[in-house]
């Protein structure tokens, strides 16, 4: 019998890379998930994996498994929603990529009050864990990045930007317009480790000889203003972030921009297709947002 525990298990070693990151998704020991992962194996009669010291990648078999049992997660999901009680308000389950500033969706609910026109549900995560959460029918609709090739999933773009450096207003260099990465030598940085782009950025400031020490290193963004304003080192973030005390100069020669929209599952389709005013809102909020940090 091919148990959904065992499916899941697989998915979750696909979303997370490897197996220890997967148990952990799971809840379960690596021991376990591992014995679970070769007991699927067993029953299906082939190995779904190729096992390295760096991650797993999907066997022939593998690949052809994955279309089939994120279905599955779908539909049983689906299934359980069907069997709740029902209720006056209709659902909304909305993801929020972690490089958007929070203020933009705590400014839109304090405006809208979503939760009184909708079982209202709101996760934050990484692209990745919102595109697995969209596949697996968990969340109807994602603030993510779009653009990216993607088919699986409907997409509206909202606003394109690019990065540029943080650091505290009464830097020497804050007045500037624009920075070489060279200009930084001898700068103590912020490392924020779920940036899209930090292996872009890693590479910028490699490449120009530029190798500081890193004071902090966080995935909470509100966090890294607060000690970029208090002068504990600087960053780099999408144009997107103010903070008061932080200044916000180009960093010069680094080209990456990111588009934002919305990804939405395909059972979802009538959100986009709007009007829906927490949507509206959400679009306005960060469009002001990004507009006040143009000049």
């Amino acid at each position: 019998m091919l148990d959904r525990y065992l499916l899941r298990y697989f998915l979750a070693v696909v979303d997370q890379g490897n197996f220890s990151r997967a148990a952990a998704h799971c809840n379960v020991s690596q021991p376990t998930l591992s014995v679970g992962i070769a007991k699927l194996e067993r029953i299906l009669g082939h190995a779904l994996f190729v096992r390295s010291n760096q991650r797993v990648e999907l066997t022939d078999a593998g690949s052809r498994l994955l279309a089939h049992a994120r279905r599955i997660e779908r539909e049983f999901n689906l299934a359980q929603q069907a069997m709740e009680p029902a209720s006056a308000l209709p659902s909304l389950r909305l993801g929020v990529l972690s490089t958007i500033p929070a203020r933009v969706i705590a400014g839109s609910i304090a405006r809208v009050r979503p939760q009184e026109m909708y079982r209202f549900e709101l996760l934050f995560g990484s692209e990745r864990e919102l595109t697995s959460q969209l596949a697996k029918g968990r969340i109807d609709l994602a603030l993510t990045l779009v653009e990216r090739g993607a088919d699986r999933f409907l997409e509206r773009s909202i606003l394109t930007e690019g990065y540029a450096l943080a650091m505290a207003q009464d830097h020497p260099l804050a007045g500037a317009e624009a920075i070489e990465a060279g200009q930084l030598v001898h700068e103590v940085m912020i490392v924020r480790r779920h940036c899209e782009a930090l292996s872009d950025i890693s590479r910028h400031f490699t490449e120009s000889g530029v190798r500081p020490h890193f004071s902090l290193r966080s995935t909470n963004d509100e966090r890294v203003l607060e000690m970029v304003a208090a002068g504990l080192g600087l960053t780099v973030m999408p144009e997107c972030y103010v903070h008061e005390g932080v200044a916000r100069p180009r960093l010069a020669g680094f080209p990456d921009k990111r588009t934002i929209g919305w990804t939405a599952a395909h059972h979802a389709e009538h959100l986009l297709a709007g009007p829906e005013k927490i949507i509206d809102t959400i679009e306005a909020e960060l469009r002001a947002l990004r507009g006040s940090t143009a000049n």
